[in-house]
């Protein structure tokens, strides 16, 4: 059977790229996304509502993203989910979904940080080839409250 685990999300930052590195010298940074959705309900009013992504990034991809990006800044990412599970320290089961990208790009201004719509970078082994996401029409679909799954 065939699987896919892709995810493609466009937003802006929650919180400053937070960098760190494995005990072995991997440089791994992690921030939180702001993804904007608007739907129309049953009653026909157009709602609003915000969803939250935790990102993860590795590599020299993560030292980028730690340097240019900040809180409030628009990004573009592409990756795959992520589950993980561990146990705290007093015994409790914790578990997180998160997003591991593999491709950001960076969008906007960049506020004088040096970096414009150009700054976008790419992981190592990531496909090579300029998709702008921010310039792709975005057909908005009406699930109302009948989510199909």
């Amino acid at each position: 059977m065939a699987s896919l685990n892709r995810v493609i999300l466009v937003g802006n930052l929650t919180r400053d790229p937070e960098l760190r590195f494995t005990p072995s010298g991997s440089p791994v940074a992690g921030f939180g996304l702001a993804v904007n959705r608007t739907y129309t309900n049953k009653q026909g009013e157009k709602v609003e509502n915000v969803d939250f992504f935790n990102i993860v990034v590795w590599a020299k991809l993560a030292e980028l993203c730690a340097e240019y990006l900040k809180k409030g800044r628009p990004v573009a990412l592409e990756g795959r989910l992520s589950s993980r599970s561990w146990e705290t320290e007093d015994g409790q089961k914790r578990s997180v979904v998160e997003v591991v990208a593999e491709n950001v790009q960076f969008l906007g201004s960049g506020q004088g940080q040096g970096g414009g719509q150009g700054a976008g970078q790419r992981s190592q082994g990531a496909p090579s080839g300029d998709a702008k996401p921010e310039s792709s029409p975005v057909e908005e679909i009406d699930l109302g409250d009948d989510i199909p799954f």
